[in-house]
């Protein structure tokens, strides 16, 4: 046995145990006894820490489980599982709201409480007020229904009655008249530009000579048609216009202008093939 040796917080030498009766090799035990009472008291911290580490554990695992449990009671409140028949509680046995939600085993169809009845999903309307720009993914479909406001859209249906009608044939029938946008154009350095996505009819009055251009008609195939009147100035200056290159006048002869003051002549222009060319006819003259 090797002195000092160390007993609960104290340090024994040799001489400690000089004049005193003990058995060959007791020094050797009590230093055993002093190392085995050291690891002891080591198990017993580790111990002691694995007990507070697993408390630890089964506290955030209640936590949890009062989360978990909160979670549930959360979507059972709007939730209501499959049914056979519309529910009249939540399965917490509360009150339907607005948004509560079931599927029906009997139509096979998800239902949805409104705040007085159930709907079935499919008869569920939307608003796509906050969505300016919204996109089909494929044809629309009323299903015999009629749509009834466009005036945000720029349509406005304020009929009584079907105004506009597309048989089987796809031709477009208008049960009432028509009512198209007059358009003024101007001419600048000579030059006078008729859109024909700006509508179908439209007015000139000369404030010097000018040269038009016919601009954006329909693709070949389809139709442009427009009317075109020219006013002379109030001072009779007797202003001249140039055709657009593609116009084929009847006998190959362009008409000439009056030349009276605030004289009005009228002219019609088709084209079918894009604008490559446009038939022109003299409506009227000396009109003013």
């Amino acid at each position: 046995m090797a002195f000092p040796v160390t007993l609960n917080g104290r340090t024994y030498t040799l001489a400690d145990f000089e004049g005193l009766n003990y058995v060959e090799g007791f020094p050797d035990a009590l230093e055993d006894f002093a190392t085995d009472a050291g690891a002891a008291s080591t198990s017993a911290t580790n111990a002691a820490t694995s007990a507070t580490a697993a408390a630890t554990s089964a506290t955030a695992a209640a936590a949890s489980a009062t989360s978990a449990a909160a979670s549930l009671d959360a979507i059972e409140g709007f939730y209501l599982g499959a049914a056979a028949s519309d529910p009249t509680t939540d399965l917490n046995g509360d009150a339907l709201t607005a948004g509560d939600w079931y599927f029906n085993t009997g139509s096979d169809a998800l239902k949805v409480y409104n705040g007085s009845t159930f709907i079935t999903f499919s008869a569920l309307t939307f608003d796509l007020v906050d969505d300016t720009t919204p996109q089909l993914g494929g044809n629309l479909d009323f299903n015999g229904n009629t749509a009834t406001s466009f005036a945000s859209t720029g349509i406005d249906d304020n009929a009584t009655s079907t105004a506009i009608t597309i048989d089987s044939n796809q031709v477009v029938q208008f049960d009432n008249g028509i009512s198209e946008e007059y358009t003024a154009v101007t001419s600048s350095s000579n030059a006078t530009t008729v859109n024909l996505r700006d509508g179908t009819n439209f007015s000139h009055t000369l404030t010097e000579n000018t040269t038009f251009t016919f601009s954006n008609p329909a693709s070949s195939g389809k139709v442009s048609a427009f009317t075109l009147k020219i006013v002379q100035d109030a001072s009779a200056s007797g202003f001249t216009v140039t055709w657009p290159g593609a116009v084929d006048w009847p006998s190959a002869t362009a008409p000439t202008l009056t030349a009276t003051a605030s004289a009005v002549d009228y002219f019609v222009f088709i084209t079918h093939d894009g604008g490559t060319t446009y038939y022109g006819f003299t409506a009227g003259q000396a009109l003013g």
